[in-house]
């Protein structure tokens, strides 16, 4: 039995109460937020964004088909569809049944086929064909809200934005950096604790740590670099040799989700479509 399990003595008196944490103040919980991020950026120097384009609007499209599927299936079925649709008027013209053929893999694809086909269309008829750089003009495209438009921003504009997306809120809510469910609330919470010029990469680095480490159903406690600043330690398997077999993608010796991975990334390239995996 562990210290903290076991009963107090019995004897004369009253037994001492147990120590209460004290609740930790905005100081010192800014503090200890920045402090994980230092940690993650040298943990992750690589990170990125884990899916492939070459362009803005290769980007804004992948974005928008990476709803409710993996960054993984949304790189292996992006390149046929842009070789048969490179430019926004390219798509705009796509028959509707071809499109969804495309892009059948990543599911909802009728949903996706009308929101790309509405985007690229307000896109050649409203902005000349290009993507716009400005957060305000991305929102009133078809399927396109603040998490998509922040991807969009951050990584093919070069401006700063916070993207709120499942991992990046589960693992700020187990860190205590927020307690808010709403990804604008989450966003603007988050906002406020980090420098501008660290918005986008953030985003990234913990992404990157909750897809590779901290996962939704078992984290990895035992294997995480930051676990001695995470008030959530112990969720997850805390045996060292156990939670390393729980590691993913480049961390468990498996390929990453990128076909075309950057030049620094250490692990693998993803499979094309239909391809093994190795």
């Amino acid at each position: 039995m562990s210290e903290k399990a076991r009963p107090a003595p019995q004897g004369k008196g009253s037994a001492k109460k147990p120590s209460v944490a004290k609740p930790e103040s905005r100081l010192a919980m800014v503090r200890r937020a920045r402090r994980i991020n230092r940690e993650l950026a040298e943990i992750y120097p690589y990170a990125h964004p884990e899916l492939d384009f070459r362009n803005p609007f290769e980007l804004l499209v992948a974005t928008v088909l990476s709803a409710q599927t993996t960054d993984l299936r949304v790189n292996q079925t992006t390149p046929a569809l842009f070789a048969a649709y490179p430019t926004p008027e390219d798509m705009a013209a796509a028959a509707p049944e071809h499109l969804e053929e495309l892009i059948k893999p990543t599911g909802f694809f009728r949903a996706k086929s009308r929101s790309l086909l509405g985007l690229s269309q307000a896109l050649r008829d409203d902005f000349g064909g290009e993507v716009p750089g400005r957060i305000e003009d991305l929102v009133t495209l078809p399927g396109v809200g603040r998490k998509t438009a922040n991807v969009v921003l951050g990584n093919a504009f070069g401006v700063p934005g916070i993207t709120v997306d499942t991992h990046f809120g589960r693992l700020v809510r187990r860190w205590k950096w927020t307690e808010q469910e709403d990804p604008e609330k989450v966003e603007a919470e988050i906002c406020a604790i980090f420098p501008k010029s660290e918005w986008t990469m953030l985003s990234h680095r913990v992404v990157f740590h909750g897809r590779r480490i901290c996962h939704a159903r078992k984290p990895a406690c035992g294997a995480c670099p930051i676990a001695p600043l995470c008030p959530a330690y112990g969720e997850g398997e805390t045996d060292p040799e156990k939670a390393r077999k729980l590691l993913k993608y480049e961390k468990g010796g498996q390929p990453g989700q990128r076909l075309s991975p950057p030049p620094d990334y250490p692990g693998l390239p993803a499979p094309p479509l239909g391809a093994p995996v190795p």
